[in-house]
């Protein structure tokens, strides 16, 4: 029996993006350990503000992990990780593959490569990435309807299935008044293992291993609730807490709004005993994944939460607001603490967390064991392949 042939589209893959690019690398090799001939395109941009390329050759078949990557270079349209090379590629080769699982949403690249597998007859998978999310929808709003009707709204219809992270993600998504094929698949997550020097580390970083350390990795941006954090940790202060606070994470799109997160905290009650790391990766952020005593994230709005998954993987609990959509799994596993979107409700489950170490732990050892269970790449690839095959069989491939 021939291999299924796989191809993964998505704007970039430089691990500088955070968690979508990460999925893309752990799908794709899970999926390539299932037997699936996987080639993932993509294109060489490595953040959005001046930044130089990623250094790899262009267009040329790269193996990695048991998959291959084809890069191609980020222009014109630099800045929205577009690709002519690449859609020119995908045109003359999209025939060689039996489906296309694209990344991504209001996204030139990925309403593009929508299109070009509808003219080559290459039926895709569409993952939102959060984008359907009302409260994602809200940002530029009047173009966004706009690029919708042009693009979105016809590659909904259009497409064989569309990948949902969580059950909530899929309930509460727009789809522009179409009929959609919708798909609850989770990501998954492979739990870094803790650098035999990873004390070593932490104390380079400035942190103090008999202090409670709260951990908040992510990208830097508004949705993820920093305006909420802050002033709960400075109000944990203020009642006499004593903990560490590490912001690990960036902003390569917007480096003004990251500076304004790093200035307030540096003007606040919160300045003696925070430690701002910039983007981590490697063994700095295993060792801090690890050495976490509780890992923070009241975002707005995260159709899953890669780097929620990851925490709770090592035995890290951690502390999410209703709007990270994997909120009903820790929950109801007791994998840590879910707030409401106000400074109230996360100060409230923080004192909590760090009023009972114990109970942490307890909760750090749940996070461990569901985690292993729902969010291995095995058995999603697996089930990813299963729901590939079903659409191949519905359209006689």
């Amino acid at each position: 029996m021939k291999p299924l042939k796989i191809l993964q589209i998505v704007p970039s893959i430089s691990l500088v993006y955070g968690g979508p690019s990460q999925m893309v690398r752990g799908f794709s090799q899970a999926l390539a350990r299932q037997g699936a001939d996987v080639t993932v395109i993509t294109t060489d941009s490595n953040g959005d503000a001046g930044q130089p390329p990623l250094e790899v050759p262009l267009n040329q078949p790269i193996s990695q992990d048991g998959y291959t990557v084809r890069y191609f270079r980020c222009s014109p349209f630099r800045r929205y990780k577009f690709s002519l090379d690449l859609l020119r590629w995908l045109w003359t080769h999209a025939q060689e593959y039996d489906i296309a699982h694209i990344h991504a949403l209001f996204s030139p690249l990925s309403s593009v490569s929508a299109w070009v597998a509808r003219q080559r007859g290459l039926p895709y998978v569409l993952r939102p990435l959060g984008t359907l999310d009302p409260a994602d929808l809200r940002k530029k709003q009047q173009l966004k309807k706009l690029y919708a009707a042009l693009l979105e709204r016809e590659n909904l219809a259009k497409a064989a299935a569309i990948h949902f992270t969580s059950s909530e993600e899929a309930r509460i998504s727009e789809r522009f008044g179409v009929q959609t094929t919708d798909w609850v698949i989770p990501l998954g997550v492979t739990p870094p293992e803790n650098p035999e020097n990873a004390d070593e580390i932490l104390q380079e970083l400035g942190i103090d291993r008999t202090r409670p350390l709260l951990l908040f990795m992510s990208r830097i941006e508004p949705k993820k609730g920093l305006d909420l954090l802050i002033p709960a940790l400075e109000r944990l202060v203020a009642a006499g807490f004593d903990f560490q606070f590490a912001l690990a994470g960036s902003n390569p799109q917007d480096p003004q709004f990251e500076k304004s997160i790093v200035d307030r905290i540096a003007s606040s009650s919160l300045k003696n005993r925070s430690i701002v790391t910039g983007f981590v990766g490697g063994e700095v952020k295993a060792a801090l994944l690890h050495g976490a005593d509780l890992f923070v994230l009241p975002s707005y709005y995260e159709n899953f939460g890669i780097a929620v998954a990851e925490a709770m993987a090592v035995g890290t609990p951690v502390a999410i607001s209703d709007r990270v959509q994997i909120w009903e799994a820790v929950q109801g596993s007791k994998s840590g603490w879910v707030s409401l979107c106000t400074v109230d409700s996360v100060f409230d489950r923080l004192s909590q967390a760090l009023s009972d170490l114990e109970e942490c732990q307890k909760r750090g050892n749940n996070a461990r064991r569901y985690a292993s269970q729902y969010y291995s790449w095995d058995a999603i690839a697996k089930q990813a392949i299963e729901a590939y095959s079903g659409v191949l069989r519905v359209k006689g491939r």
